[in-house]
């Protein structure tokens, strides 16, 4: 079969925002819905909610429906090669992966109309962003935070308390946020031997705080 000519770098960068646009409204409307939804909340969204304070790993912390529904990567199904007799490699791509990956990440790549190769490099970096968005770390020089008002301490927000009814985009923008009136601001405080101090550090030390009382009183 004949590869197709990548497209110009132009129409590549504009097939970016198209499917940014599509992931971020699959994220938000979803997230809202699992929330308000009590027997989703409890059986499903809540295991990855059980993380007030995030980590990288928790990032991939999901319940099975949650990833088929919400997730952010594209998992090849080994063995389901049906796909080959299709004549479009884009379609090709679709098909093997179709039994066990994202939905979001699915509609992304047919509404922008990108190449596999396109494709893979958009799972890829939103991959990246949604691992680094949950690392509940704020290192100086991460060009993801100086790009992206979405970023660690935006969505560790969403993990505490206070704020899981808030900061639902995910991962790329917080303009679903401002428009729907669930923006909740973040202020990181830098400390004076110079580390950022995080909402999740704040939860961190709150969560210690309780534990020394309880070991003093048990």
């Amino acid at each position: 079969m004949k590869r197709k000519p990548q497209p110009s770098p132009v129409v590549i960068a504009a097939q970016f925002l198209a499917a940014t646009l599509v992931l971020d409204t699959w994220q938000y409307f979803m997230q809202p819905y699992m929330n308000a939804n009590k027997s989703l909340y409890k059986h499903v969204l809540s295991k990855h909610h059980t993380l007030v304070v995030p980590d990288a790993f928790g990032a991939r912390y999901n319940h099975p429906l949650e990833d088929l529904l919400l997730d952010t990567r594209p998992r090849r199904h080994a063995g389901d090669e049906a796909g080959e007799r299709a004549a479009d490699g884009r379609l090709l791509l679709l098909h093997r992966h179709r039994e066990d990956d994202g939905r979001p990440l699915r509609a992304a790549f047919l509404v922008s109309g990108m190449t596999p190769r396109t494709g893979a490099f958009f799972f890829s970096f939103a991959t990246v962003k949604t691992v680094d968005d949950h690392c509940g770390l704020w290192l100086p020089g991460n060009l993801l935070h100086a790009f992206f008002r979405n970023n660690s301490a935006y969505h560790d927000v969403h993990h505490q308390l206070n704020g899981s009814k808030y900061n639902f985009s995910q991962p790329f923008s917080v303009t679903w946020d401002r428009i729907m009136g669930t923006y909740m601001p973040y202020s990181p405080e830098t400390r004076k031997e110079g580390r950022v101090r995080s909402p999740a550090d704040q939860t961190q030390e709150l969560m210690g705080s309780i534990h020394i009382l309880l070991l003093r009183f048990s």
